[in-house]
């Protein structure tokens, strides 16, 4: 079946929970609101479960209703993984005989953003979900920047390890600025490097559109619950050619 509804009480019923928070004191006039701009975006009916003040003038609203609003899978547009997924045992292997060298990679949180678990999470020896970061890879040489990093220190630094892949997370997504972040340090190795010399930019983060990479200028996003595992897949299937 490729339309389908929600799902709440019963299949196909349309319901849905929202949640929201406006700039209202909490009385009944904010939630009624809170049911109006529920109703505008095509809840009906529209129960309000839960309202609580969040400090002074804003209230946090949660709402559940029916929605006539059907998805038509075959038309959902989606970024399918087109490497093989393989072991650390084989990333070591192919890098080794097809690169025979060590895979340099970078990795940075720039601008503003100070949230360093993601890109920790990817290039740390301790890794996540039970596997461990790139830097356990041994012909990986790995250099974590860290936080808060200038675009033009990134590249510099990238350019000093001549660096194959750059990986940068963004996490702070207020005002677009992962958008901004990213254009900014796409465009920035362009005018530094030549083409063919550029390393493969690679931007991580939970608010990403995985589609954006040409309107980003970067050769692959990441979005949440990516692995070591998968980011290192990518790295030697982009740079080698080989799934294995």
């Amino acid at each position: 079946m490729s339309i389908v509804r929600p799902y709440g009480d019963t299949t196909g019923d349309g319901m849905v929970q929202v949640s929201f928070t406006l700039p209202l004191v909490h009385d009944k006039r904010a939630e009624g609101a809170a049911i109006q701009l529920a109703n505008k975006m095509g809840m009906d009916p529209a129960m309000l479960v839960h309202a609580k003040p969040m400090g002074e003038g804003f209230t946090f609203f949660v709402v559940y209703g029916k929605v006539n609003h059907l998805v038509d899978t075959e038309k959902v547009q989606v970024v399918e993984r087109d490497f093989p997924l393989l072991s650390a045992k084989e990333v070591n292997a192919v890098i080794k005989r097809r690169m025979r060298r060590r895979m340099n990679v970078v990795g940075a949180c720039i601008g503003t953003d100070a949230h360093t678990v993601g890109i920790d999470a990817i290039l740390n020896l301790k890794g996540i979900a039970g596997e461990k970061g790139l830097e356990s890879y041994r012909e990986m040489s790995v250099t974590n920047m860290g936080a808060q990093v200038s675009v033009p220190d990134l590249v510099e630094t990238a350019k000093a390890c001549k660096a194959d892949a750059v990986l940068v997370s963004q996490v702070v997504t207020q005002r677009d600025a992962h958008l901004l972040n990213t254009r900014q340090m796409s465009a920035a190795f362009r005018e530094a490097l030549p083409a063919g010399k550029r390393p493969l930019l690679i931007v991580g983060g939970p608010r990403f559109d995985e589609l954006m990479t040409e309107e980003l200028g970067v050769d692959r996003i990441f979005s949440r619950g990516t692995t070591p595992r998968e980011v290192a897949s990518y790295l030697v299937h982009a740079l080698t050619g080989s799934s294995a």
